[in-house]
């Protein structure tokens, strides 16, 4: 979702498993033409090509891109001047043009569009790309330099951003073996190699049985579910060549709303099975032996850089800064969550035996009765709350919101002046509205299709510079929404509402950086979701709601009484959203800190969520065998905590503009919030950007408050915080 360094750009091809090796150089006929390495051209500062790319360029592509990218840091690293900023770290910067193009296509492919082709190519090229990486990681001469930069700013500090430059290169090569001995250099980037084949191998293991396990419907099946989930159900059926029948793909988008509605338990059980077992399914698809070996192999080459474990290397500089204070984060608020589990289950055990229903509460069962209790406890049915979720409606809603706080505005771009890969894609122009000036594009891919990852995202094609002409942003974000019948509305629940409003808070943060230096659009992943976080809480605001949250046939805007019943039923499930989250994230951590040479994967998974305390009617989010984010690549590998982090400077960040006279709109908070939380990306330390913001550092009373695990902030708490804050 972000640009980072440009060595570290290799890291994040790697975990999206592609690369090549760049030992030959093919002959000018076979890339003269090639899309992949050529110069973004057209409006908008250029944009990607991507009407005219082919599979067929991409071995040729980067073979070209991937030789010219190592005789760049070559170059760099034999520099006969003294080492400087300038002829090192900027050079840096401005290394493997062609690389990062290509990278933008393929990335793109793998992601959206993948196929045998592309999975089979990914499997080919990862090793590669890995010891390309590895060459310019060990080049002792090239990190000598870089270290010579490094002491020199800590004795002449630079400005600010350039040191904090200086400081996150030096790190980044540091962590990666730069200053290992050359038989240990050896065998880290033999780890690396092999790791980069094995995230390619789990994450197409994972789409295989996405792909692989869908249910279909007869139409004396369909009981519970509400009309747009059958007509779109129908819809995809008859794209598989199942017409008359009603296909469950095996996508959360998908099995989340079946779980909830369907009346058919057996069915529920199928679903839910099909879905928590990808990854695990004892067959040649199966992740639990990559995933041991995955595990040994990144301890070992921690283990040549000194480090006990891999948790201890991966969050030296994260905001947790160590394992210990991740896991004191979530073992203190485990307890209330599970402890919340407990009445849920209790209450819809009740409901159940009201009913009569003869059964006991079972994982399938939980969203189903769940919905029940809601509509029982609150009066809230999910159904009726989607009727005035339409999805173009909620696009609106958060290009006002981006708007109010941010100043941009956005308009549709017509008339296929903007290429796009698939036609389902559109593209809006963004400007700043006071001075007209253009920031940069945002692409929009909603439906789910074939070949596309599950689950949303958010991704940069180009991150904004000025350090060598100012570069305009093009930002995209990715759903998996089904793609609804001709004519009919793409409704979504309220979940997903708020899953699209985070995953433009992402987009937004590109849009709105100011930095000079691409490698600085990256940032600390346990406080890059803060901000997208933040950004879902416009979406129950008086303004969005009466605005936009509009019935789609009526036009008439959601009834005050259902939006009161929401914010009544606010913490409704929360024990269940947060053990089912929690739970991956302490398992990712434990697996990490465990030994990787005695470890049963299924074993272990387990017997931890039993010495946990998990409770058995619900799952963890993520089952080890399909937790992307920790083994189709390393960005999440024990980070997946760090939405909890971000969550808590989010709900503390949430009650700054609850006590602000203008509320969420409130412009003194929102020009703070765009000057100290959105536009410095990774150019200023995190902590101290948020007590700019704050005044002080953040405190977990706020989340604990926000899921109803403690007391409500009452109104004499806040006007004591707001005398605290004029005293401070």
């Amino acid at each position: 979702m972000i640009k980072l360094t440009k060595f570290n750009l290799l890291l994040l091809l790697t975990a999206l498993s592609f690369g090549l090796n760049a030992k030959t150089t093919p002959d000018n006929d076979t890339t003269t033409n090639n899309t992949l390495l050529a110069e973004w051209t057209g409006p908008y500062g250029g944009v990607p090509a991507f009407d005219k790319i082919k599979l067929s360029d991409v071995k040729p592509a980067f073979e070209v891109a991937m030789a010219e990218n190592l005789a760049d840091y070559e170059k760099i690293a034999n520099n006969k001047e003294p080492a400087s900023f300038e002829n090192t770290i900027v050079a840096m910067e401005k290394a493997g043009e062609k690389l990062q193009r290509a990278s933008v296509y393929f990335r793109l492919w793998s992601a959206n569009l993948s196929s045998p082709e592309v999975r089979q190519l990914q499997m080919e090229l990862a090793p590669q790309l890995s010891e390309m990486q590895s060459a310019i990681s060990q080049n002792k001469t090239l990190f000598a330099r870089i270290k010579k930069v490094y002491q020199d700013s800590l004795e002449n500090p630079l400005d600010p951003d350039r040191q904090r430059l200086v400081k996150t290169t030096y790190e980044s090569f540091a962590m990666n073996g730069a200053d290992l001995s050359a038989d240990k250099q050896k065998r880290y980037a033999e780890i690396n190699k092999e790791l980069s084949g094995l995230y390619t191998q789990f994450a197409n293991n994972v789409l295989h049985d996405e792909e692989g396990y869908i249910t279909y419907l007869n139409k004396d099946q369909l009981s519970g579910l509400p009309d747009s989930f059958v007509t779109a159900a129908a819809k995809v059926a008859q794209t598989n060549g199942h017409e008359g029948q009603y296909a469950v793909t095996n996508t959360r988008s998908s099995m989340d709303p079946f779980l909830t509605y369907s009346d058919e338990r057996e069915l529920r059980k199928q679903v839910w099975s099909n879905y928590y077992s990808r990854g695990d399914n004892g067959d040649e698809y199966d992740n639990n032996a990559i995933i041991k070996q995955i595990l040994k192999l990144r301890r070992e080459r921690v283990e040549l850089l000194g480090y006990n474990n891999y948790a201890e290397w991966r969050l030296q500089n994260r905001m947790a800064k160590t394992p210990e204070n991740a896991m004191n984060l979530m073992e203190a608020v485990w307890p209330a969550a599970i402890a919340r589990v407990k009445e849920e289950v209790a209450d819809m055990q009740a409901v159940a035996d009201e009913l009569g229903h003869d059964i006991t509460i079972q994982p399938w069962d939980y969203r189903y009765y769940a919905e029940k209790v809601r509509k029982k406890k609150y009066d809230l049915d999910s159904n009726e709350v989607k009727q005035y979720l339409q999805l173009d409606n909620l696009r609106q809603a958060m290009f006002y919101v981006a708007g109010e706080l941010f100043n941009f505005d956005f308009k549709p771009v017509k008339g296929g002046s903007v290429p796009v890969f698939h036609e389902d894609v559109k593209v809006w122009e963004v400007t700043d509205k006071t001075s007209g000036d253009l920031v940069g594009l945002w692409y929009l891919d909603p439906f789910a299709r074939p070949g596309k990852r599950s689950g949303a995202w958010a991704t940069s094609y180009r991150s904004h510079s000025t350090f060598d002409g100012k570069e305009t942003v093009l930002s995209s974000n990715n759903s998996n929404f089904i793609k609804p019948a001709p004519g009919e509305a793409v409704l979504v629940s309220w979940d997903d509402a708020e899953t699209f409003f985070h995953e433009f808070g992402h987009a937004l943060h590109a849009l709105s950086s100011n930095v000079r230096y691409p490698s600085l659009n990256g940032g600390v992943r346990d406080y890059t979701e803060f901000q997208s976080q933040l950004l879902e809480r416009w979406l129950s605001t008086d303004q969005v709601i009466n605005k936009y949250l509009k019935h789609h046939k009526t036009g008439e805007v959601i009834p005050k009484e259902l939006i009161a019943k929401i914010e009544k039923a606010s913490t409704f499930n929360q024990g269940f959203s947060t053990t089912e989250y929690l739970a991956s994230a302490l398992m990712d951590m434990k697996l990490h800190l465990a030994d990787p040479e005695k470890i049963d994967v299924d074993k272990f998974e387990k017997e931890t969520l039993a010495a946990l305390g998990m409770p058995d009617e619900l799952v963890m989010r993520h089952r080890t065998p399909h937790f992307g984010h920790v083994f189709s690549g390393e960005g999440y590998a024990t980070a997946y905590y760090g939405y909890m982090w971000a969550d808590v400077l989010t709900s503390d960040a949430a009650e700054a503009f609850e006590e602000a006279p203008g509320g969420y709109y409130d412009k003194a908070m929102a020009a703070k919030l765009v000057k100290y939380l959105f536009a410095p990306r990774n150019a200023m330390d995190p902590a101290d950007a948020y007590r700019k913001f704050r005044g002080r550092d953040a405190k977990i009373d706020a989340l604990m408050r926000d899921r109803g695990f403690a007391e409500p902030k009452g109104k004499k708490g806040q006007e004591d915080n707001k005398q605290e804050k004029k005293a401070a």
